[in-house]
């Protein structure tokens, strides 16, 4: 019986392997980078999203802080209509203090009026909402949890006079306590790599002021 030869078999020569190695290293390094375009995209908008988050829940504690010319524990908080202290018994003017920039009497958020978020008027950013490492702290003063930890965020709240109204019916605000009628809240958060979220708010005095 007659049989054929069987055929050399032939491997890859060296030159095959060493191109095949190269081809799939540069193939693997694209892939590699496309990913990390991509997860870095995925991040953006959920670091976004917290700071979006964030400044909505800082600028509903500013605005729910009362707009009285008196502090709110002084005694004519409810009733004075100016920003003074009058003679005993004046229960149109402030009985001891009379509200102004910044916290009084070591008072801690969240603060009792509006203008205890700033301590110098007239877009003056004010920093206290952030403990170290940049890590923002809650309406307790305490640092923010969660798993992982809210870091990497930084938070301002400023304020200016506004003037709010059609003509005829507007409502102007001053920069002292006394002429404080209406005020444009600005609360920015920053989420890292120059990013970050601005909403702006309103603020008016309206009767009666007792808890407004």
């Amino acid at each position: 019986m007659f049989t054929s030869p069987q055929r050399r078999q032939r491997g890859l020569s060296l030159i095959e392997l060493v191109m095949f190695m190269v081809i799939m290293g540069v193939a693997a390094v694209t892939v590699l980078q496309l990913l990390n375009i991509s997860t870095k995209a995925s991040a953006e908008p959920v670091r976004r999203k917290q700071a979006l988050l964030l400044a909505e829940a800082l600028m509903e504690e500013v605005q729910q802080a009362r707009f009285t010319f008196c502090d709110p524990s002084d005694i004519n908080a409810a009733t004075a209509t100016s920003a003074a202290t009058g003679a005993s018994g004046d229960t149109t003017k402030c009985d001891a203090t009379v509200e102004n920039f910044g916290p009084e009497n070591g008072e801690k958020r969240p603060y009792n009026n509006v203008n205890d978020y700033v301590t110098t008027y007239g877009m003056a950013q004010e920093s206290f909402l952030n403990a170290a490492g940049n890590q923002l702290v809650d309406a307790a003063d305490q640092p923010m949890g969660g798993q992982p930890p809210l870091t990497g965020f930084t938070a301002t709240v400023s304020m200016e006079p506004a003037t709010l109204g059609p003509a005829g019916m507007t409502v102007t605000g001053g920069t002292t306590p006394v002429n404080m009628e209406a005020l444009r809240i600005t609360i920015k958060v920053d989420y890292g790599n120059g990013n970050d979220v601005t909403l702006d708010g309103y603020r008016t005095r309206y009767a009666p002021r007792t808890a407004d």
